[in-house]
């Protein structure tokens, strides 16, 4: 039973590995046949910060699954979700600095006082850095796991940010960045509420 469960663990282990990788995959692709449209560095800087958010949240649904549902290995696979979305946030954040502004500091920094939104997604990565460095098992007892975990709490505020970067970027079209909003506050939401269960039991208990 044991083996049985290892063996399908992996395989979603793998399957995560595949599902993650394959949106750097299909953009190569594009960008290899001219498919990326009329402005393409635009295009790239679209498709890598949303799959930055996207892998962001689901590392941070990991949790959430966990106390509605009682499934264990989605908090396994969080590390490696959280990972992933570091990843194309590098990517997202080189392609903005290297192939957008030509690494032209100058004008990065006037690009960022005229958007805001740009403050927010950079401020987003730098969140990200120390939880991508700390994120090793060997880290956690370096620090201390209390120390860890407060941390790794900054994850809610890189959220919070990842997500006012996309909607001031895309708030002429704001369906999406509406929808990953409320995705976030539903997830915040369960953790809150079991974090006051919790609290409320203790705090009743004899």
């Amino acid at each position: 039973m044991l083996l049985a469960t290892r063996r399908l663990f992996a395989v979603f282990k793998a399957a995560l590995f595949v599902g993650a990788t394959l949106p750097l995959a299909l953009l190569l692709w594009d960008a290899r046949g001219h498919a990326l449209g009329k402005n393409p560095v635009s295009e790239a800087l679209a498709r890598l910060g949303l799959t930055a958010l996207i892998l962001l949240l689901a590392s941070l649904a990991c949790t959430p699954l966990n106390l509605l549902f009682r499934w264990t290995f989605p908090v396994r696979l969080r590390r490696m979700l959280g990972l992933f979305a570091f990843f194309y946030a590098c990517l997202h954040l080189a392609t903005y600095a290297a192939l957008d502004q030509g690494l032209d500091f100058p004008e990065m920094a006037q690009d960022i006082a005229q958007h805001p939104f740009i403050l927010a997604g950079i401020a987003t990565f730098l969140l990200l850095v120390p939880l991508a460095v700390t994120s090793p098992g060997a880290m956690v007892r370096r620090m201390g796991y209390a120390r860890w975990k407060w941390l790794h709490r900054s994850v809610y505020l890189a959220a919070v940010l990842a997500v006012v970067h996309f909607w001031f970027k895309a708030r002429e079209h704001p369906f999406k960045p509406t929808m990953y909003a409320l995705a976030l506050v539903f997830l915040l939401g369960v953790r809150a509420l079991f974090t006051f269960k919790r609290s409320s039991a203790r705090a009743t208990a004899p």
